[in-house]
């Protein structure tokens, strides 16, 4: 059994209504999530805490504070703690686009504020001791494509707007490294969308099973960094070019989402096509979980930088049917126990 205790192990409670909905699966309910969460056991560890959905039916953006309240005793409950939460900027959950029109970036402005809001309170009240309040730029790559430069700048000013709200409340965002989201479905131009935005309380999320996208270019083909004929067999390529893409994303990178992927997009639901996440123990996964892991965790010369005060497991999409067994989320488990064992520490 590993003596490590932190990064502490978080699980994702929006695979619950990621995907969902909207003609796809039904939602599946926060407590279910919860539960399930907490009575996960591997060789008697446990999650430390779960980061939060703040939208419909999980959390509600518009939750008084004493809404609030009973949200926090609900998870404390559980004997769990909370740590980065998502503000929901789109359009159907009452955002708009980050370049949208000025209403729509007053909307996206209007959420970021209520989520930090949100978790600012969860903060004082004792339940969420680090984490981040995460962002992304509700627009497509296709629609940002249609003005590159412009779409940027709007994008930038908008979450510069979102990130003085945001100070405020003593939160800090992370913007989303994921192919689906116009201005950050390439690495170097989710890099260049962070440099302009100009903010100290900004940085990255990364997420095992959207980053691994980048390498393939998936939406930003001339920012693909793995050849176009690349074999998965070829396990020294791939580990070079995650070792270059995180090299260039590491500096901005304040979460961190431990995950794997089959090398294909997905969608579901009105989520659009993204990273398809798999199961902890997928035989198509692509990845090696607890080494692959430690491109974000260790620093170029394989130190630990600890960073990240918690990881989080995110595995949005799978069927229902996966998600209510509970040895899928004692496999999670495992997998992020793992991880800890051999990129954790001691305190």
């Amino acid at each position: 059994m590993s003596i490590n205790n932190f990064p502490k192990l978080h699980n994702a409670a929006w695979p619950g209504v990621v995907g969902k909905g909207d003609g796809a699966e039904p939602a599946i309910p926060l407590d279910t999530m919860l539960s399930m969460t907490a009575a996960a056991e591997v060789d008697g560890q446990r999650f430390d805490g779960v980061d939060l959905f703040l939208a419909d039916p999980h959390v509600s953006i518009d939750s008084s504070a004493d809404d609030i309240k009973r949200l926090a005793d609900r998870i404390a409950e559980y004997d769990l703690a909370v740590g980065s939460v998502v503000a929901p900027v789109w359009e159907p959950t009452g955002g708009g686009s980050a370049m949208g029109t000025a209403e729509q970036r007053q909307r996206y402005v209007n959420q970021v504020r209520k989520a930090c809001s949100i978790a600012h309170q969860l903060r004082d009240l004792g339940l969420r001791p680090h984490g981040i309040v995460r962002i992304d730029s509700s627009c497509s790559p296709a629609e940002w494509a249609q003005d590159p430069l412009q779409n940027t700048k709007r994008i930038a000013q908008t979450m510069r707007e979102a990130c003085d709200v945001a100070a405020d409340y003593g939160e800090t965002l992370a913007a989303e490294g994921e192919i689906c989201w116009g201005g950050m479905h390439g690495w170097k131009t989710m890099i260049s969308t962070l440099e302009a935005v100009d903010r100290e309380n900004i940085g990255f999320q990364a997420d095992m099973a959207h980053t691994l996208l980048y390498l393939l270019g998936y939406n930003k083909e001339d920012e693909r960094i793995l050849p176009s004929d690349f074999d998965w067999q070829d396990r020294a390529t791939l580990q070079a070019g995650l070792a270059h893409l995180a090299k260039a994303l590491r500096p901005w990178t304040i979460d961190f989402h431990v995950a794997q992927n089959d090398g294909t997009v997905h969608g579901s639901g009105s989520h659009d096509k993204t990273g398809r996440h798999c199961p902890a123990n997928d035989p198509n996964g692509k990845l090696i979980i607890a080494e692959d892991a430690g491109h974000w965790l260790r620093d170029d010369e394989g130190q630990l930088t600890k960073r990240f005060r918690h990881i989080c497991w995110d595995g949005c999409m799978f069927p229902n049917e996966v998600m209510l067994q509970q040895q899928t989320w004692n496999d999670i488990l495992g997998a992020m126990i793992s991880v800890r064992d051999q990129h954790g520490w001691v305190e």
